[in-house]
């Protein structure tokens, strides 16, 4: 008998390590989606034209204000590695779009939460992934089939795009001045006919403290926000030739750390004149090629231009910008049609970009030099920003990055859709009705998806301080009637055609924040276990 009742506990011992296997899966899924939703809700304040902003201090005191969602969860130090995939995912979304780096994050916990409600009911988290696979495929689907086409000659869409994109952002006041830089700087930067995608390392933006953001310009040819190294030289030169060169015009030092003891006054006086003759040979050579601008790319080992080097060139009437960053090499190259010069030896005269004016403006309380009048320049612009302080001119540094992002979007895609929440409630309504042909756990899921997707109006109504739970009902109402463009009108506090106040987003963003979101919560759903490793 005692055999028996051993046994039997036994039995239950085994019954019981295999409940405590079920049962970790479950609390792993739940720390992740926990952690996920902390994330969304920590920026799900920010959404929206009257979203709050962020203060972010860094470890090293820097402050950022900002409500743009990348750049808030880039800085934010978080911990759990599930958190941290809601970061990669804002920072996906800000690749490919470039805007709504925030609703993606927002949709992605909303996803999580209705996935989070679908397995306390028993279903399995590959059923659920699934199911948001599909329900993701058909939002493009319906999306796709509400567009309006654009044509990229339709400059007053652009403009709305740029502002709908600049609205909600810190520096939403100068969006009528920002929007227009934004729209012609990618329009002079791509050829509109047969354009398929915008790089825009080919708009270089400059920025400088001092005036306000009403002095942002777009300048069409070069900005150098340092100033001319002119000892007594030109600060203005008309019909200019310009060099790019690579060498530097300084005495030239030996590879070794060594010393050279000088004896006498003689010899101290003909390491001189060697100096002398060697950068008086240098300055010949470059004047001897037509040129009268130099730009002098930084150095790291020595000074790149001495001040003996300087008075020659002053002499000869040369005007001097040093400190050109390697990285910004091409740039110029691309912008004046000219060459990188390596050596004084290849100083030839067709290596040299033209300008009809090069001159120093005074800008706040420094100075910075324009090239402006380039003769045959490449396809490349300037934004020269400006901001009463380091944190506006950040901001507006960010803000008009994603305005530039979105103009991108309508090149790469050229379709518009609504914005102010009327996409998400539109495709609500669209997914339920698919939802009602599905049989099974598929249509469960498809329904959890859609009441997801209205996270979006519902947050834009909150953080507008209107009554979330009425307006969403009253949109959902308006979209059921056919309205599909009604939208949440943040400046009315009403539900309106959305359309009627120029809120459009290019449809791209709406698409890939949707299909990012929902790939990255199948991915949460799918893992059962975090593992440590020890390390080395």
């Amino acid at each position: 008998m005692p055999q028996v009742g051993a046994y039997g506990g036994g039995g239950d011992n085994v019954s019981r390590s295999e409940y405590k296997d079920k049962d970790k899966p479950t609390q792993i899924r739940y720390s992740n989606i926990t952690a996920g939703k902390a994330v969304a809700d920590a920026i799900r304040t920010s959404l929206g034209p009257r979203g709050m902003d962020k203060m972010i201090q860094a470890a090293n005191g820097d402050v950022t204000i900002t409500n743009d969602g990348a750049t808030i969860l880039k800085q934010m130090q978080v911990l759990h590695p599930a958190a941290k995939m809601l970061v990669e995912l804002s920072k996906a979304q800000d690749i490919e779009a470039g805007d709504g780096t925030t609703s993606v994050v927002v949709l992605a916990g909303s996803f999580l939460d209705a996935s989070a409600n679908l397995l306390a009911r028993g279903i399995h988290p590959t059923v659920i992934s699934e199911a948001f696979q599909r329900a993701a495929v058909k939002s493009t689907e319906i999306l796709e089939s509400m567009v309006t086409p654009l044509d990229l000659s339709d400059r007053e869409s652009l403009l709305k795009s740029a502002s709908t994109s600049l609205n909600s952002k810190v520096v939403s006041q100068y969006s009528s001045i920002l929007s227009p830089i934004a729209v012609d700087a990618v329009m002079k930067v791509i050829d509109p006919i047969t354009a398929k995608n915008v790089d825009l390392k080919d708009i270089k933006i400059v920025k400088k403290l001092g005036g306000t953001v009403e002095d942002t310009e777009l300048i069409e040819g070069l900005v150098f926000s340092s100033k001319t190294l002119s000892a007594g030289g030109p600060t203005k030169v008309e019909k200019a030739k310009v060099g790019l060169i690579q060498f530097c015009i300084s005495p030239p030092k030996t590879d070794m750390d060594n010393q050279v003891i000088v004896s006498d006054y003689t010899q101290m006086d003909r390491v001189l004149r060697e100096e002398r003759a060697y950068i008086l040979e240098i300055v010949k050579k470059i004047k001897k090629a037509g040129c009268n601008v130099l730009l002098i790319q930084k150095s790291i080992l020595r000074d790149a231009v001495s001040d003996l080097a300087l008075h020659f060139l002053a002499k000869m009437k040369i005007l001097v910008v040093k400190d050109v960053e390697r990285e910004d090499v091409e740039f110029v190259c691309k912008t004046l049609g000219c060459r990188p010069i390596a050596s004084v030896d290849h100083f030839l005269p067709e290596y040299l970009g033209t300008a009809e004016l090069v001159e120093e403006v005074q800008a706040g309380s420094g100075k910075i030099v324009k090239i402006t009048g380039i003769a045959n320049p490449g396809q490349t612009v300037t934004v020269l920003i400006r901001g009463s302080n380091k944190l506006v001119l950040e901001e507006a540094d960010r803000s008009l990055h994603d305005a530039l992002c979105v103009i991108r979007c309508l090149v790469k895609k050229r379709a518009l859709i609504a914005g102010g929440g009327a996409p998400e409630i539109e495709l609500s309504l669209k997914l339920m009705e698919y939802a009602n042909t599905l049989t099974g756990i598929e249509q469960y899921c498809f329904r959890a998806f859609a009441e997801a997707l209205e996270v979006i109006p519902f947050t834009l109504a909150e953080n507008a301080g209107l009554n979330p739970i009425a307006t969403v009902t009253e949109l959902r109402t308006r979209h059921a009637r056919g309205e599909r463009t009604a939208g949440i009108n943040v400046r009315k506090g009403a539900i309106t055609n959305i359309l009627e106040e120029s809120v459009v987003q290019p449809i791209l963003v709406t698409v890939s924040a949707i299909n990012l979101a929902a790939e990255t919560v199948r991915s949460i759903l799918k893992i059962d276990d975090i593992v440590n490793c020890v390390r080395n």
